[in-house]
């Protein structure tokens, strides 16, 4: 009769069947009956049958059959044991692990899956004591030597795992799979080093025997994750060096080892990316993790790590695809449904950044950030008061934090309520006196207030501590044009183009006042400025018309004054469009599908060539089932903005 060894691969459960180490091996049968021993085999090859369709229900029933029928079969227990470890039934899996063993101690493969099943469980200690028992009777697999990694990794002895790991590359060096997390346990490694002296997150928080490799803080990248961080080298007694030290570009070689070896191994693909997105080297990481996606479009952390990619590389339009194929594969994976958030808050889709940060918030209620991110965007809505509870939720969480009382001061701004307003902003600047920011927010929550010489102070504070803050210069160049000194606004309001030379605001309230104080060339000239710099500023075309008309050129005045009425036409019209596609993309979430279609058409009938409206028409339309009608919305829409292409539907 014959067995054959099947081995799971990973703790996580992403199991595969490994045919390199299946092992073939003659069970006596003397006790049993040639017709009991011919069953029991054609079961076990039912069992085998099962496990490459995918069906472990159907593996499990046949091999308990063959155990049932030959008890004293070690490799039968040991399959039925390694079926009960893949459906996650752990102890009984240990039960069957250990009556293979018990039948024949040295069966390094049962010792290999009991170290695997304990890592499973959460037991590293005695995943280690088995996968030193599996190396003790296997010296020259390299399998024994990985699983010894992976127990050590898991109990924090990860220089010990590294240890392990390069034993098992001695023995076969051409394991794609063992230069891959070989550059995993370094990373984290370098990372661990680096990490308690700069305060940042470590580069790797999943251990080997997990699905993703290197994985930053959310959002953030470590302090110390450039190619030259490095672990400072083990030092004997003498004083001499053990060896050399680790850096991630020891990590970086094992990656590209592995992928020269098996250029489509996806975690390779996967790990190297991540690495080099935290080196901010995106020429590199991103095709790596397009590759990663591409040959394993299932796993979450493959899109989320592309998604991330594409955000830092300016491709909102490929964060948000990613970050969505990684929350839809795993709703439950928060730091995509953060960054998702993030991005879509970025790109002016409020309603989709809102659902993102309520997700976030309900799985995580003890997420500061959380809170925080969703009070921004609900700040966005002009819905100051649900603002006002997220940030205050956020503040119970995280007392100290500056950013967030001073996020809620801007959320008692737009409420209105200036002295609650005013009230964060003083606590913060307690704690951090030298923050421009706290000051010119102070300083327009007492200007609210029509406290101007109060508001003029904060401002100059503000400015001296940051004075390439154009918004400062800028709102305190308008403050004293307010209190009616002209020339001193005049400078603030030039210091201000000065610092953001393309700031098209200020350009226009400096020809304002330049007009107010006589100089009308100079008017003229700022309000050109603005013009070229913002076509279609109405109210810098309106002036302008005014000053060209005391210059004496009618022509020219008539020409303006005549653009500035079409803008402003065409700004309420596009005004209406966004609202009305807004109020339609309610409707559409709400389920009200006629409703959505009406406000749809009238934002394109108040403004025909606005893509966005188009586009939410046809998904409307194709959710009502007019799949002819929502085609030509899409290629309407793609025509009018490309980035909204129809192929997607």
């Amino acid at each position: 009769m014959s067995f054959h060894f099947l081995r799971f691969a990973r703790v996580r459960f992403r199991w595969v069947w490994i045919g390199a180490f299946l092992l073939s091996a003659t069970v006596p049968v003397a006790s049993l009956a040639q017709d009991r021993a011919t069953q029991a085999d054609e079961i076990y090859r039912q069992g085998i049958t099962s496990l490459q369709q995918g069906d472990l229900a159907a593996a499990r029933a046949s091999f308990e059959k063959v155990v049932a029928i030959q008890p004293r079969s070690p490799e039968a227990h040991n399959s039925l044991g390694w079926v009960l470890l893949v459906q996650k039934q752990y102890d009984p899996a240990i039960a069957q692990f250990g009556a293979a063993l018990d039948l024949r101690p040295d069966l390094f493969q049962a010792h290999m899956n009991m170290s695997t099943a304990y890592l499973a469980k959460g037991d590293p200690k005695r995943a280690a004591r088995s996968a030193r028992e599996a190396v003790r009777f296997a010296p020259t697999e390299s399998e024994a030597y990985r699983t010894l990694a992976r127990a050590l990794d898991a109990s924090g002895d990860t220089a010990g795992a590294i240890k392990q790991m390069r034993k098992g590359l001695d023995l076969d060096p051409g394991r794609a799979d063992l230069h891959d997390e070989l550059g995993t346990l370094i990373v984290r490694q370098v990372s661990a080093a680096s990490s308690p002296a700069s305060g940042a997150a470590p580069l790797m928080e999943e251990k080997i025997g997990g699905v993703s490799g290197p994985k930053s803080a959310a959002g953030s990248t470590p302090a110390d994750s450039s190619p030259n961080a490095s672990v400072e080298p083990a030092t004997k007694e003498d004083g001499a060096s053990a060896a050399p030290a680790l850096t991630t570009k020891d990590a970086e070689k094992e990656y590209a080892e592995a992928l020269r070896l098996k250029p489509e191994f996806a975690p390779a693909n996967l790990h190297l990316g991540v690495l080099q997105l935290q080196q901010k080297n995106l020429e590199e990481a991103v095709p790596h993790l397009e590759k990663a996606a591409q040959l394993d479009p299932t796993n979450p952390q493959a899109h989320f790590y592309l998604g991330k990619a594409l955000r830092d590389n300016g491709d909102s339009d490929g964060a948000i695809r990613e970050l969505q194929a990684a929350v839809k594969l795993d709703p439950g994976l928060i730091d995509a449904q953060s960054a998702l958030g993030l991005v879509e808050q970025r790109k002016g889709n409020v309603d989709e950044a809102l659902a993102a940060f309520r997700i976030v918030v309900k799985a995580q209620p003890d997420s500061a950030d959380g809170h925080n991110n969703l009070g921004l965007a609900l700040l966005q809505t002009g819905d100051a008061d649900n603002a006002i509870k997220e940030f205050q939720a956020a503040l119970r969480l995280r007392p100290q934090d500056t950013g967030y009382q001073t996020n809620l001061g801007v959320a008692y701004l737009q409420k209105t309520d200036f002295d609650a307003a005013s009230e964060q902003f003083e606590t913060a600047l307690k704690a951090v006196p030298q923050d421009p920011t706290l000051h010119y927010d102070l300083g327009l929550a007492l200007k609210l207030k029509d406290k101007l010489p109060e508001a003029t102070a904060e401002f100059r504070k503000a400015e001296q501590i940051d004075p390439q803050q154009a918004d400062v210069h800028y709102t305190l160049g308008v403050t004293l044009w307010q209190q009616g000194d002209f020339p001193a606004a005049a400078e603030e309001l030039q210091t201000t183009v000065r610092v953001k030379p393309d700031y098209a605001e200020a350009y226009y309230t400096l020809g304002t006042v330049l007009k107010q104080q006589g100089k009308l060339q100079d008017a003229a000239a700022a309000l050109r400025e603005a013009i070229r710099l913002q076509p279609d500023f109405a109210g810098a075309h309106t002036t302008l018309a005014a000053v060209l008309r005391q210059l004496g050129d009618n022509a020219g005045a008539t020409t303006e004054a005549k653009a500035g009425i079409e803008i402003g036409k065409e700004k309420t019209n596009q005004q209406a469009a966004l609202f009305a596609t807004n109020s339609g993309k309610r409707l559409l979430n709400a389920g009200d599908l006629e409703g959505a279609i009406s406000q749809f058409r009238s934002a394109i009938t108040a403004t025909p060539n606005y893509a966005p409206a188009h586009y939410q028409l046809g998904l409307a339309l194709l959710r009502k089932g007019e799949k002819d009608e929502a085609a030509k919305e899409f290629r309407r829409a793609a025509e009018l903005d490309p980035k909204l292409a129809p192929s997607s539907h």
